[in-house]
């Protein structure tokens, strides 16, 4: 199944002389790959809201998951267009949205200056910090026994993280555990947000997600946003995260590992435990 998703060619690392010591070899100047890091704006309709440090791929996805988990939008049909525009300072991707989101976009529009991988900037008042509050409906299930599978996947699909070996990921599982998506990103918001704006794009909510990183109270948040049940991390999860799972009927497991998982919230989607 992941066959059928092309991923984008490689084309967001940089090369750099450094000195590699290894205990065992001698010290060398060696040729490595780093991941690059750009400043990216994002506006609507031509009003600035946000920068964010970001991995410069997959662009349109993160506009897409960006506006959706953030509450700009509702739906994929609320963006009329996507402009990508390089220049000498960063990237800056212009969306055009229906005038009703802008509406919304004004009367809640802040400054906010994005650190790598931060789900709450800008957020200046803490009842805004919670944005989903319809908990999910449930409709899906997941075989605990596809998990290992699903994380051997993940690890041999990480093709930017094989290079530099310093960004996140997150990937969409379908039923049956099989990957059908991957995005890589600095940023662990923003790699799900990449996610998330292709499962709006492609109409997949009966999955699960799988992401690299702790499951965080944002991560919870943005996968209850686009209407994903389930939330698989292969570190812990926080009790905020947990918390908040439990409210949004999201099912939350950390500590994927090969043969383990914690399930934190809503086990009765999970297949399996006692086989």
């Amino acid at each position: 199944m992941y066959d059928s998703f092309t991923v984008q060619s490689i084309d967001s690392v940089s090369h750099k002389k450094i000195v590699r010591y290894r205990q065992d070899t001698h010290c060398r100047l060696v040729d490595d790959v780093i991941i690059q890091e750009v400043p990216v704006a994002l506006e609507y309709n031509g009003i600035a809201y946000t920068v964010m440090m970001c991995t410069p791929r997959d662009l349109e996805m993160f506009a897409v998951g960006f506006s959706l988990t953030e509450g700009i939008i509702d739906n994929d049909r609320d963006i009329h267009d996507i402009g990508i525009h390089m220049s000498a300072d960063g990237i800056t991707i212009s969306i055009d949205i229906a005038n009703r989101c802008l509406n919304r976009l004004q009367e809640k529009r802040r400054t906010m200056a994005g650190m790598t991988g931060c789900g709450l900037c800008g957020t200046d008042q803490l009842t805004h910090v919670c944005r989903v509050q319809t908990p999910l409906e449930s409709h899906t299930t997941f075989h605990l026994h596809k998990l290992d599978g699903a994380l051997h996947q993940l690890n041999q699909n990480q093709q930017l993280n094989k290079l530099t070996g310093s960004c996140h990921a997150a990937a969409y599982l379908n039923p049956h555990g099989e990957l059908e998506a991957v995005f890589e990103d600095v940023g662990r918001h923003i790699a799900l947000d990449k996610l998330i704006g292709w499962t709006i794009r492609n109409h997949k909510q009966k999955g699960a997600v799988l992401v690299t990183s702790r499951a965080s109270f944002e991560m919870v948040q943005k996968v209850a946003a686009g209407r994903i049940e389930m939330l698989f991390a292969v570190s812990a999860a926080t009790d905020m995260a947990i918390d908040l799972a439990e409210r949004l009927n999201v099912t939350l497991c950390g500590y994927c590992r090969p043969g383990q998982a914690n399930i934190y919230t809503h086990a009765e989607r999970i297949l399996g435990l006692n086989e």
